[in-house]
């Protein structure tokens, strides 16, 4: 089981870097939209690649697609509007603000969607030391953003 945790490490050292670059291509292209179409494209031709080399890309049953809840496929549109956010506000508010604020409200978002067991998450109550970490950091991300 450890390797999730060096797995979850770098997709947060990716989701540091990634902003810069998506706005960089955005910057380049001068079209966000195309941009942000062309991220989606390498980003599916990278799993499709990946999930062929491991061996791990199946096609689901039908019967498994409606066993599928109806939010359950809303998360790719949630990936356009983190996206959309690289490509507009990281350049404008810096790598650090834009971060700390994606992080810091996933946190407290998450403290809600794990109090309730929402979107298929188990039950983790909001504990008093989860609600004061949680206020911790969005003290820590407004003295970041404010300097």
């Amino acid at each position: 089981m450890w390797y999730l945790y060096g797995l979850t490490v770098l997709a947060g050292l990716a989701n540091a870097i990634q902003p810069g670059q998506n706005a960089t291509l955005s910057k380049s292209l001068a079209m966000p939209v195309t941009a942000a179409l062309i991220i989606l494209f390498v980003s599916t031709g990278t799993m499709l690649v990946g999930g062929l080399a491991l061996g791990k890309l199946e096609i689901p049953s039908g019967q498994q697609l409606a066993q599928v809840p109806w939010w359950g496929w809303l998360g790719g549109c949630l990936s356009v509007l983190l996206i959309l956010a690289q490509l507009y506000a990281s350049p404008a508010i810096g790598a650090a603000s834009f971060l700390g604020i994606v992080v810091t409200v996933g946190v407290v978002a998450s403290l809600v969607l794990d109090h309730y067991g929402w979107v298929g998450f188990e039950v983790h109550p909001a504990s008093l030391w989860r609600v004061l970490g949680a206020l911790i950091m969005v003290v820590g991300v407004a003295i970041v953003a404010m300097f």
